[in-house]
């Protein structure tokens, strides 16, 4: 075997094995609570009932106190304190409860892991967390493939960034360094250290947590730019995931500050969806839901 060809298959073996570090350490992980694995299991389900919904909130105390709190908050200006869950999933609505209640829930058992210095999981779920819900706003005003799934493709975009940071302390500081220069992508300096990217192993986390394929897909593809941003029926759910990314890190939201970008240049990303004065009213409610629940954690 000639030097180079063998140099290729050693950068393989060892992206796999780091790619299996990085995989395994989703164990790490505290695992999903009964309730929330049934609303994650409710993400594939338009019918879903303010009933079901009430009564998965309402088996864990903790997440049944968080929403009260939520919806008797000054937020919502309510007159009279509403005192049922039922009554709150009335009010708010089953997208804004399930929105919140992932969130709460996901940021919740995340809070629990020990990160390497240089990580900030606040941060973290505080991106992770806009960048769901303004997914998920920019999904009911823009026709969008599979737009059911875009809370949960934003929220679980960045998840293999938190495996690198957690199995791959090293490697991680490597691929900031390589970052800081400007010069290459996020996901470019990962392919040379790795051999994949961050993108990837949150497709490959999710398939492990069986959820939907279309929402894998769009984690897989959330940095790449397609010539055409639309599919056959609506905007690729990636490309929703990627251009709210770039507006979340934009207003002083990202994972880390090397994310930083231009605000400009991340609102005329969000102009391509045709939204036309609607978006003005799309972001402000999304800043008005968003600033609510980041109390919340």
């Amino acid at each position: 075997m000639a030097g180079d060809d063998k140099r290729v298959v050693i950068a393989i073996v060892e992206g796999r094995k780091l790619r299996g570090r990085a995989l395994d350490s989703l164990g790490k992980l505290p695992p999903f609570s009964p309730i929330l694995n049934r609303l994650l299991a409710s993400l594939a389900r338009e019918d879903i009932s303010f009933i079901r919904l009430a009564d998965i909130i309402e088996k864990d105390t903790v997440l049944a106190g968080n929403v009260l709190r939520l919806v008797n908050s000054a937020l919502y200006g309510r007159r009279a304190t509403v005192n049922s869950v039922r009554h709150a999933v009335s009010l708010l609505g089953i997208n804004k409860l399930r929105n919140a209640t992932l969130s709460m829930s996901v940021t919740r058992l995340w809070n629990q892991v020990r990160m390497p210095r240089g990580w900030s999981m606040a941060k973290f779920n505080l991106h992770s967390v806009a960048n769901a819900m303004l997914s998920d706003a920019i999904s009911q005003a823009a026709p969008v493939e599979y737009a059911e799934g875009a809370f949960a493709a934003g929220l679980f975009a960045d998840l293999g960034r938190l495996l690198i940071a957690l199995a791959l302390p090293d490697e991680h500081e490597q691929i900031r360094g390589l970052c800081t220069s400007k010069r290459f992508s996020r996901c470019e300096c990962e392919m040379e250290v790795f051999g994949f990217t961050h993108a990837e192993l949150s497709a490959d986390a999710l398939e492990i947590w069986n959820l939907p394929e279309e929402i894998r897909e769009a984690v897989l593809q959330h940095h790449t730019v397609y010539d055409e941003p639309s599919g056959e029926d609506g905007v690729r759910l990636s490309t929703v995931v990627r251009t709210t990314d770039l507006y979340v890190n934009a207003i002083g939201y990202p994972t880390d500050t090397l994310d930083e970008g231009p605000v400009d240049a991340a609102m005329a990303q969000l102009e391509m969806f045709g939204l036309g004065e609607r978006l003005g009213t799309v972001i402000e409610e999304f800043l008005v839901e968003f600033n609510g629940i980041r109390a919340m954690f």
